[in-house]
């Protein structure tokens, strides 16, 4: 082999090492232009309050302190740690804290997807996933404490897909990822239901005389990984907290992160199934049963409820990664030269050079760009109009809770549905959505409730202009609110609006 040719292999080497770098910092860039559509759920408005209120106190809540119909009820956070960070990040730069963590975030788990997929695929088509995978995600990369947990679970998957392909165990230096995942978000129990089919696809592979030893060894690693999600200050009330929200039944059909995929017109999910089962059949794929386990688990849970759907995303790849790379095997660049002193410092240099021009864009354009929450979400004016009235017990719109609790009203519901339990939040929804509304005024009673801040273009508004006792006061685009009527009589709609 000429020089030229080793020299150009090692550049091709240190052009590897960077990719994922440089297209982390490509989808930061570009997330952090379209900032203002991660802040479009309201569930960031409490993560950032119960953040202020552990820094304040220097301890986790165990009561519920945000509402007036839970009040005192047991109620634990298993994000506490992102919401730590969203609250710092908050109080130090605005919205743009919380924005620029999440993008960082984002960023991080492209570089980290890249780089797990070119061990086995060619660059072009590691960047073609991880594009594909921001693309199924987008409806939910929000300001949310499971985006700064979604970089831990691609290098946990990573971490336990690459021993299966190499017939180990991993290593217990990785068991802290585990508990850092369990302090960040509750889908850690994602990361403990993958070691049990990705150990078997180690074990199928191995060795006849060792298959029992590195059995045992992925038994041993199952229950440290276990041990080690209870690392959290919270203790085993974690694993309790990150599954009680499945126990909702029907309550997951009504929310739109835990609803069912919807296939009533064409999604990129849908095409997402579809190229999947094209791959499959083009390639002649030939997967391990542990493997097909993976992928049918995985496509169950994002058509089972779309907040699953990223993890379908980067998953699946990741699970496809070592079959797809055995049907082309690429040139590898000369080991020696991509590892010598030279190429790491030149490696990096170019890192560093990444991440300073990242920050300098990040300087640039906060100085003339100001983060906003949508103002769907926000109803100022209304709450303006409650607080001037005093309200005590008011009766809110489910997204409407996340900013009352920002603004210190204590709350009828909230974005926190394990707390309320399925059927108050049930019987909520049919109230407010027409669908057994002689359940609202038993709900207006039982709580004594003295005003109502609901959606404007919701049927609860149109059916409290017709009960009898309450009164419209206010309504604009974003909300409607009315008050009892001492008069006991129902004005019409069109006589009690102001603006």
């Amino acid at each position: 082999m000429s020089i030229s040719s080793t020299y150009s292999m090692a550049m091709q080497s240190r052009a590897r090492v960077l990719v994922p770098l440089c297209v982390g910092a490509g989808a930061y860039l570009c997330f952090l232009f379209i900032g203002d559509t991660l802040l479009q759920d309201s569930d960031s408005f409490w993560q950032i309050k119960i953040g202020q209120w552990i820094l304040d106190h220097r301890a986790l809540p165990y009561t519920d302190i945000y509402s007036f119909t839970r009040s005192g009820q047991p109620w634990i956070s298993t994000s506490w740690l992102s919401q730590v960070l969203f609250a710092s990040s908050y109080a130090q730069w605005g919205w743009a804290g919380p924005v620029i963590l999440t993008t960082i975030a984002i960023a991080l788990t492209v570089a980290i997807f890249v780089y797990l997929l070119d061990a086995h695929l060619e660059l072009p088509r590691s960047v073609l996933f991880a594009m594909l995978a921001l693309l199924l995600s987008l409806h939910h990369l929000l300001a949310r404490p499971h985006i700064l947990a979604l970089p831990v679970m691609v290098l946990w998957a990573g971490v336990l897909m690459a021993a299966a392909d190499r017939r180990s165990a991993p290593s217990w230096l990785w068991l802290p990822l585990m508990a850092l995942w369990a302090n960040l978000h509750g889908g850690f129990v994602l990361g403990l239901a993958l070691i049990g089919p990705i150990a078997l696809e180690a074990v199928e592979h191995a060795e006849k005389g060792r298959r029992i030893q590195l059995f045992l060894r992925w038994v041993l690693f199952g229950i440290a990984a276990l041990i080690a999600s209870c690392a959290t200050p919270y203790g085993w009330r974690t694993l309790w907290g990150a599954t009680n929200i499945l126990n909702l039944g029907e309550l997951l059909t009504v929310i739109f992160e835990w609803m069912p995929a919807n296939f009533a017109s064409f999604s990129a999910f849908e095409g997402a199934l579809l190229g999947l089962i094209a791959i499959g059949f083009y390639r002649g794929l030939v997967l391990s049963a542990p493997r097909i386990f993976l992928i049918l688990f995985l496509t169950w849970s994002a058509l089972t409820h779309v907040r699953s759907i990223e993890a379908f995303a980067f998953l699946v790849p990741l699970v496809l990664a070592k079959p797809l790379g055995g049907l082309s095997p690429r040139t590898e660049p000369d080991a020696a030269g991509a590892n010598g002193w030279p190429a790491r410092y030149v490696t990096a240099l170019g890192a560093l050079m990444i991440v300073a021009a990242s920050w300098t864009s990040t300087s640039i354009y906060m100085g003339h760009h100001r983060f906003t929450f949508t103002m769907l979400q926000t109803p100022v004016a209304a709450v303006d109009v409650l607080e001037q009235r005093k309200a005590q017990r008011i009766f809110n719109a489910y997204q409407f809770g996340g900013y009352l609790i920002s603004r210190d009203v204590p709350v009828f519901v909230d974005g926190r549905a394990e707390l309320y339990g399925e059927k108050f939040v049930m019987d909520f929804f049919k109230a407010t959505e027409g669908k057994q509304p002689e359940i609202l005024p038993r709900l207006l009673d039982e709580y004594k409730i003295d005003a109502t801040l609901l959606v404007a273009d919701a049927p609860g508004p149109q059916i409290l202009d017709h009960l009898k006792g309450w009164k419209r006061i206010y309504a604009d685009d974003i909300a409607v609110i009315h008050v009892r009527d001492n008069g006991q009589v129902a004005d019409a709609p069109s006589s009690a609006i102001s603006k």
